[in-house]
């Protein structure tokens, strides 16, 4: 019988219509152009803006997207996981939500939470379902509105995130394409540098963490850097070594889009040429749970059946790791 693996066969993405470009952070903090660029390599990001709108909104919207783009019927998915930091509320799972909205009626759902990290998690855990062979066609969503949680007078973090959504869908493969291999790591020590303090069990919210902006995100910008060059890049290595691939078996590297220093850390780490690593940073800023499916959606035409594609990421936790994926089809 021939190995059943996981291959992604369609993407779909949303971004929100309003740009936060980096003139008209100007305007809210100390900042400018010159010193985000430089140190981050983002002009501008995408912010939802719509009243009444949360994650689930985008994350409907890039489900559709990859719905309509596929042609396949959502009745027949099985299962959609909701990669995110930002659910629409703490306990009704947003995941649950979205499967109701486009249909996928068959399907169970939940969320699934590791931070910047949640997709590459999730391309773990929908691997896993599908090489069971119980599921045939799994969609993982990333998704998070992260101007929900960032604090516009804080410079150490509004400069960085912004809003959007991607999706794909992992059906059985019988070819050998689809995910290969993969190595996660978590660190609880991360808990120290990148956090939300309040509105959780340990904190629960009060006057007093709202008066104190304690429902904002928090970072120790230096330590989360350090910590995420070396993790990124060290699994990145890992990984190749493991499957003995060189800088010249690697078609195309799909970091996560937190910082240009630290996906070009990773690059040079694996030796790979600057045409091979995919960006889109400057124009979105980090997306977190969105911005490895964001890149599969923005690149999907250069992707050719067969290609090897090496994933990473890290998050706050710390969680982080790198995923080696054989992509499955020619558009």
């Amino acid at each position: 019988m021939t190995k059943i693996t996981a291959a992604i066969t369609a993407v779909g993405k949303y971004l929100p219509e309003y740009v936060l470009s980096n003139t008209i952070l100007e305007t809210l903090v100390e900042t400018n152009d010159e010193w985000i660029t430089s140190r981050t390599g983002i002009k501008e990001r995408r912010i939802l803006k719509e009243e009444g709108q949360g994650t689930s909104y985008m994350a409907i919207k890039a489900a559709q997207d990859l719905i309509t783009k596929s042609n396949i019927d959502p009745k027949e998915i099985d299962l959609v996981i909701m990669a995110t930091t930002t659910p629409d509320m703490p306990v009704a799972s947003t995941g649950v939500f979205v499967a109701s909205q486009i249909g996928a009626c068959n399907a169970f759902a939940y969320d699934l939470q590791a931070a910047c990290s949640s997709f590459l998690y999730g391309m773990s855990t929908a691997s896993a379902y599908i090489e069971t062979g119980r599921y045939k066609k799994i969609l993982l969503i990333g998704a998070d509105k992260m101007s929900s949680i960032i604090d516009y007078t804080d410079r150490a973090t509004c400069i960085i995130f912004g809003d959007g959504a991607g999706a794909v869908l992992f059906e059985p493969n019988h070819e050998g394409l689809g995910l290969q291999d993969e190595i996660l790591k978590s660190d609880g020590i991360g808990r120290d540098f990148l956090k939300i303090e309040a509105g959780g069990s340990l904190l629960p919210p009060s006057l007093e963490t709202v008066q104190n902006r304690q429902h904002y995100v928090h970072q120790d910008g230096k330590t989360v850097f350090k910590y995420a060059v070396s993790g990124m890049a060290d699994v990145s290595e890992k990984i190749m070594e493991r499957n003995n691939l060189t800088n010249n078996d690697i078609d195309w590297l799909i970091a996560h889009q937190a910082n240009k220093r630290i996906i070009d850390a990773t690059a040079n780490r694996i030796e790979l040429d600057e045409s091979k690593v995919l960006i889109n940073i400057h124009r979105y800023g980090n997306t977190t749970s969105a911005t490895l499916p964001l890149l599969l959606a923005d690149y999907e035409d250069k992707f050719k059946k067969g290609d090897n594609l090496i994933f990473a990421a890290f998050g706050g936790g710390f969680t982080w790791g790198s995923i080696y994926l054989k992509w499955a089809y020619t558009k």
